[in-house]
């Protein structure tokens, strides 16, 4: 099969689908990627084949659309921001994907961008959304995550709260794109997107574990749960050496925030080390968050780009902003976290480390001071660290690209079959 995959974002976005593509092309499929250029060496260097899609845009342009997202705290908002960034390009960016498409069999795309389940079905082929998290995984026994449970009520009055609950998300979702991109997509000939959650797709691969997050609960069959696709970049024997060096035969803190983005990133540092002891060392990987570690801290360690394979193995706890890919390697390394929710649905991911029992949640606004008290309360709780090995333990067990291979091939050949491509 000829199948093109398409997302956009910061690595978190790109590195999971990544993983899925050499996946496929091992099974003997033709894969096209489809996204920004700043990854065209990330995905040439796992042997996909590239293909740019609009805008244009290198990685300072996706920092500064990601420091936008950051100053406000709404979901919506930050949707509406996503689309109004796009909206420039998105005629072009149409066209890109029509043409990249041409003698595609399948198309899969980050649930993040439906208005590909259009284009997708404008040229009848089959359409497979992406999630990288499960909190858009609707169902009539909770709620949508962030709105209240009526626990406590009879389960009739509960069961249509959690529908109506579900409905307005969809209504407020759909609205805010089709507000800010609709006059663009009727200009195409696309129809306005339509039930976000609900009805993204026939089939939705949700890339989290299903032994330790899939709810228990019946769910619609459109949504699959095949376990995290992981891709890592190559790891860098020296940078290992030099870590090791540093950490002289002790495991230490290590402190990423990824594509997080800080519009004073200097006064953060000098906050932290305000309370941080000089005594006790740390890893900081700067990332997009521009902080730089002034050479007086000794006892902390600044590095750039690395894999998290081989980053996380040396630390005692790993503290990050809550994003999948990294909750996802934390989980793998059997590391307990402290998460630092920053935008979107790392708070979602903070609650759901919090529940499995291997870290604990800090607000983005008083990290700094309260950092070394969350270290200290994880390093001295023996319960964190055994729930995060069997976290890692369970992990083990799945194979998140081959159960998403077996549910695209199986999917595509039942379309076919049918003769269905709607979605």
């Amino acid at each position: 099969m000829v199948i093109v995959i398409t997302t956009h974002g910061s690595t978190g976005d790109i590195f999971p689908l990544i993983g899925l593509s050499v996946m496929l092309k091992e099974a003997g499929h033709d894969v096209r990627f489809a996204t920004s250029r700043p990854f065209q060496k990330d995905i040439e260097d796992a042997g996909v084949d590239f293909y740019p899609i609009p805008p244009d845009w290198n990685q300072s342009d996706l920092a500064s659309w990601m420091g936008k997202l950051q100053t406000v705290k709404s979901p919506i908002k930050q949707l509406k921001i996503l689309y109004k960034a796009t909206l420039p390009y998105l005629e072009e960016s149409i066209d890109a994907m029509d043409s990249i498409l041409e003698g595609a069999d399948c198309l899969i795309s980050s649930y993040l961008f439906p208005i590909n389940g259009a284009i997708a079905k404008r040229r009848k082929i089959p359409f497979i959304t992406y999630a990288f998290a499960h909190n858009t995984v609707p169902s009539r026994y909770y709620p949508p995550h962030g709105m209240p449970r009526l626990r406590g009520l009879p389960q009739p009055i509960q069961l249509r709260w959690n529908r109506f609950a579900w409905k307005i998300c969809n209504v407020a979702v759909d609205t805010a794109i089709n507000q800010t991109i609709s006059r663009k997509l009727k200009k195409k000939g696309l129809s306005p997107v339509k039930d976000f959650f609900s009805k993204s797709a026939n089939l939705v691969l949700v890339a989290v574990s299903p032994a330790l997050m899939q709810p228990k609960t019946k769910l619609n069959k459109r949504f699959r749960f095949t376990g995290y696709c992981r891709w890592q970049s190559p790891q860098l024997d020296k940078l290992d050496q030099e870590i090791e060096a540093f950490r002289e035969n002790q495991r230490v803190p290590i402190l990423t925030f990824g594509s997080m983005v800080y519009q004073d990133p200097d006064a953060y540092v000098g906050r932290l080390l305000a309370h941080w002891p000089k005594d006790k060392k740390l890893i900081i990987q700067t990332g997009w968050s521009g902080f730089e570690v002034p050479k007086s801290a000794a006892n902390i360690l600044q590095i750039g780009p690395v894999s998290h394979d081989q980053l996380f193995r040396h630390g005692s706890v790993i503290i990050h902003h809550g994003g999948a890919g990294t909750t996802a390697s934390a989980l793998h390394a059997g590391k307990p976290q402290i998460v630092v929710p920053h935008i979107g649905d790392q708070d979602f991911f903070g609650s759901e480390v919090s529940r499995l029992g291997c870290g604990l949640e800090c607000l983005k606004r008083k990290w700094p001071e309260q950092l070394y008290s969350k270290v200290e309360t994880i390093e001295s709780s023996k319960k964190l660290l055994e729930c995060a090995e069997d976290c890692k333990d369970l992990l083990e067990q799945e194979n998140g690209p081959r159960a998403a291979l077996e549910q695209i091939t199986s999917f595509v050949e039942a379309e076919r079959s049918n003769h269905s491509y709607e979605t």
